[in-house]
């Protein structure tokens, strides 16, 4: 394992045929299959993901990402010349600007405006550090109200198909609005299996981190170590940091639902403990970072050369999550955003 240099994109790089992309949610969504690793004997199981209920135990901690995706996607027109724009938002930083990625962004100079439709258009202001632009938004009313009439669910890209309900998109206990993408993990859970697994007595704690560019946005440069992870919101209650610290101090599991719930335990730790507050975090994972907080993780397919698959590199071991993978493949899992489940435990 000497010779793996873990610094290298293409070190994280599997063979995906594109039918394995999943292009819609399955119904129910507990339905969709579960990969299990057991961490400690290597051993891999092939189950539906309602049998997550067979793999928690009293006393366990399930943390969640509580973020609601917005439609943050606006398609609108230059006003000068007509041409069409579009306009992505990605961080809100006061009431009416936004940090925003544009196309075509080089055509936007300072002082255009984009009109979406009657209710709603924006002006142009600077570059920003994320490539795009700030743009000022003008409108009357509540911008949150006005956005959902006109904004559209931003689907990652290899999703070819058109999403009928925009709740699929959402978890069943999704609540703040912010993100720019689901926290896909949790997209599997119901209202039903949630009641299942309280019932057995695990405890359920929400966290919450905005998605947003540092878990989406591609690793461009060969060498990950210049890659830029974008800031990101994240907050942990008082009320969570004491469930989940009294619960390491008893050696009960801590089980993180998605990559995103992962990054905003571990940006929050601080000497073995969870500290309570309102942040952003940039905390990029890969081999050998060594997780102080999340026991087990439940967390889908995720792309080639992405951080998330990284991420997964560094929690359960390079070679590990390379034959997770390739197992995967070879059983025709549904990969990626509506694709199918893992969970990795100990």
């Amino acid at each position: 394992m000497n010779d793996i240099d873990f610094t290298k994109k293409s070190t994280y790089f599997y063979n995906l045929p594109e039918e394995l992309i999943a292009q819609c949610p399955v119904e129910p969504r507990d339905s969709s299959k579960l990969l299990a690793y057991n961490l400690d004997t290597k051993e891999i199981e092939h189950k539906h993901f309602y049998d997550i209920l067979d793999y928690l135990k009293k006393g366990d901690v399930l943390v969640l990402n509580n973020t609601r995706v917005i439609p943050c996607r606006l398609l609108g027109t230059k006003e000068s010349t007509g041409a069409k724009v579009e306009i992505f938002l990605i961080r809100r930083l006061n009431n009416t600007v936004w940090s925003c990625l544009a196309k075509p962004a080089k055509r936007l100079k300072e002082g255009s405006i984009v009109k979406f439709n009657d209710e709603l258009s924006c002006k142009i202001l600077e570059d920003n550090d994320i490539g795009g632009k700030n743009v000022e938004f003008i409108f009357s009313g509540s911008f949150e109200a006005v956005l959902d009439k006109v904004g559209v669910m931003p689907l990652p890209p290899y999703i070819k198909k058109k999403l009928e309900n925009g709740e699929r998109y959402q978890t069943v206990y999704s609540k703040f609005s912010g993100s720019t993408a689901a926290p896909t993990a949790g997209l599997h859970f119901t209202n039903e299996l949630l009641e299942k697994i309280k019932q057995k007595g695990v405890e359920i704690c929400f966290v919450l981190l905005h998605v947003g560019l540092g878990t989406f946005r591609p690793v461009k440069t060969e060498s990950i170590l210049d890659h830029d992870m974008h800031r990101e919101y994240y907050e942990v209650s008082q009320e969570v940091a004491d469930t989940i610290n009294k619960a390491k101090s008893e050696n009960r599991r801590i089980i993180a639902v998605g990559t995103t719930s992962v990054r905003t335990l571990e940006s929050a730790a601080e000497n073995g403990k969870v500290i309570a507050g309102k942040n952003s975090t940039k905390l990029f994972c890969y081999p050998p970072y060594r997780f102080k907080i999340v026991d087990c993780l439940i967390t889908n397919f995720h792309l080639p050369e992405s951080t998330l698959i990284m991420l997964v590199s560094a929690f359960a071991g390079y070679n590990d999550t390379m034959n997770v993978y390739k197992t995967a493949v070879e059983k025709k899992y549904r990969f990626f955003s509506f694709g199918d489940a893992c969970f990795f435990y100990k």
